[in-house]
């Protein structure tokens, strides 16, 4: 049913309470969201079961209705969510591996010649529609969470309605397959495959590993094809450093072994891989930039203050231990010298002062840990985050690219203070549902909602339309600043946060595997 691509085609026909739809000989129907002028249609399939032969493989597009492949008139009940794909910690009855859905919020009775937006939430969809892509570090992650009612409520008051779509992914190791095997049989990054199926001329944009997912399709992948724009939120290619598939065969092996516990020391240990010429990731993020190899769509990429936060584990109390975290991220095309002088230069970059640690801004207080923590937590912030999001708009906007920059500070008042202002903590502002209800958290909420509509339906966030608000300035090489999000303070600010460091560790990104 090839959703995305019929979506200029989607028609009220019917006045019953149920919204329906039809595609070809389909009948679609979905759920009147009454109060807020919403019909949803979900767990439509864009692709065939990956099941049997088709496990393990590029996903195969269903067949479009109108070509006449679909000769029998069908009925789908598209008012719920489809299942989830296979993860741990989901219940078994909410999951299967028949999953690649797609699921639509629309402005109630749109017409069926309306040209309108899709903004695809990766977790990002367009009617000027928008199509998203949600996070969970490769192995975790459903697209029910995201739900995109409040972005098109409020894209129809503001006058430019849009479509959200959002999809499933395969995750795990049956989307991010490892080892030479795999490599072999041309199965790699096959969740990013799935993302590319599910795409058509929309804004995509991305939190997390879903951001790191939209972020690659820049690389090598047609996605000009099918999309006009990103946004991306807190991931860039190499948020999760890159490797060739062969560095984690040991997690393949055990996998395919059927060992009872497949757990691994790795924290992530079903990421995206280096596939080689062709690929989706033909080599470092950064050897590709200074070839010039990545797209020219124009984009929204940022960060939050404290990204490493959530990825520092609070047990550490030690500088050794932070060697060893980093140098075990160390491959033979790194020299033990080289990366013994890098690693040396960077702990003096970050020295143990609290007061220049993440939490940043929150001086001495070390929250009843080792000083070390805020020491790690900024190093893994910049290293995981802020240098790849600056290394890339700098490249982008030196290549002429429309790109604007953003920073989100807003207080997080009902998370631990140790967390600081956390990596995924801007997501529910942008949907509508901030973490607080003071005036300050909503207020930016509403602000962030109409600056990505915005960019949705006008490819920039400033379109003098909804509410009154800032202007978003343009990063350019003349111009490098960024968006503060923070409501008591919403300002461009200059982009050059902890300049020395992240001018470090992009000095030669290939050690950090960027």
């Amino acid at each position: 049913m090839l959703l995305l691509s019929l979506l200029t085609s989607l028609a009220l026909v019917g006045v019953d309470a149920s919204p329906t739809i039809k595609l070809g000989n389909t009948k679609l129907v979905g759920l009147d969201i009454t109060l807020l002028g919403v019909d949803f249609f979900g767990g439509i399939p864009f692709a065939e079961p990956p099941l049997g032969n088709l496990r393990l493989q590029p996903p195969v597009l269903k067949p479009i209705p109108d070509q006449g492949r679909l000769v029998t008139s069908l009925t789908l009940n598209a008012s719920s969510f489809g299942p989830a794909c296979l993860q741990t910690a989901v219940p078994v009855g909410t999951m299967s591996e028949d999953c690649l859905t797609i699921n639509i919020y629309r402005p109630t009775g749109t017409p069926a010649d309306a040209k309108l937006p899709v903004v695809d939430f990766n977790f990002s969809p367009h009617l000027a529609g928008r199509l998203t892509t949600y996070s969970g570090g490769f192995d975790s992650g459903l697209s029910t969470i995201f739900n995109g009612s409040g972005i098109v409520a409020q894209s129809v008051a503001r006058g430019t309605p849009v479509v959200y779509v959002n999809f499933n992914y395969r995750l795990g190791p049956l989307g991010f397959p490892q080892g030479q095997e795999a490599d072999n049989r041309g199965s790699l990054n096959l969740g990013i495959k799935d993302q590319l199926a599910a795409l058509e001329w929309v804004t995509v944009f991305g939190e997390s590993a879903g951001s790191v997912m939209t972020s690659i399709l820049f690389l090598n992948s047609p996605i000009k094809t099918f999309a006009r724009a990103a946004i991306f939120e807190s991931g860039s290619q190499a948020t999760v450093a890159l490797f060739t598939p062969e560095r984690r065969e040991g997690n393949w092996e055990t996998f395919v072994g059927g060992v009872a516990s497949c757990a691994s020391t790795e924290a992530f240990p079903w990421d995206p891989v280096i596939d080689g010429t062709g690929g989706l990731i033909p080599d470092l993020p950064s050897v590709l930039f200074s070839r010039g190899h990545f797209s020219r769509l124009p984009f929204m990429a940022g960060t939050n203050l404290d990204e490493g936060t959530l990825f520092t584990t609070h047990a550490i109390n030690s500088s050794d231990e932070i060697v060893a975290s980093i140098t075990a991220m160390n491959t033979p095309s790194v020299s033990p010298a080289t990366l013994e002088c890098s690693v040396e230069k960077l702990l003096q970059l970050y020295p143990d002062i609290p007061e220049l640690g993440s939490p940043f801004n929150t001086g001495n207080e070390t929250f009843g840990l080792s000083s070390q923590y805020k020491r790690a937590a900024a190093m893994v912030g910049d290293l995981d985050f802020a240098s790849q999001r600056r290394l890339w708009i700098e490249t982008a906007a030196n290549a002429g690219v429309p790109t604007w920059g953003y920073l989100f500070t807003q207080p997080q008042p009902n998370s631990s203070p140790a967390q600081g202002i956390f990596h995924g903590s801007e997501v529910t502002f942008v949907y509508g549902a901030p973490s607080d209800n003071s005036t300050s958290a909503l207020n930016i909420s509403r602000l962030m909602t109409d600056y990505w509509v915005s960019f949705a339906t006008s490819l920039t966030p400033n379109d003098g339309l909804g509410i009154p608000r800032p202007e978003w300035a343009q990063f350019t090489p003349n111009n490098k600043a960024v968006i503060q999000l923070n409501g008591a303070n919403l300002t461009m600010i200059p982009d050059d946060f902890r300049a020395e460091q992240i001018a470090f560790i992009n000095s030669n990104p290939s050690i950090w595997h960027h």
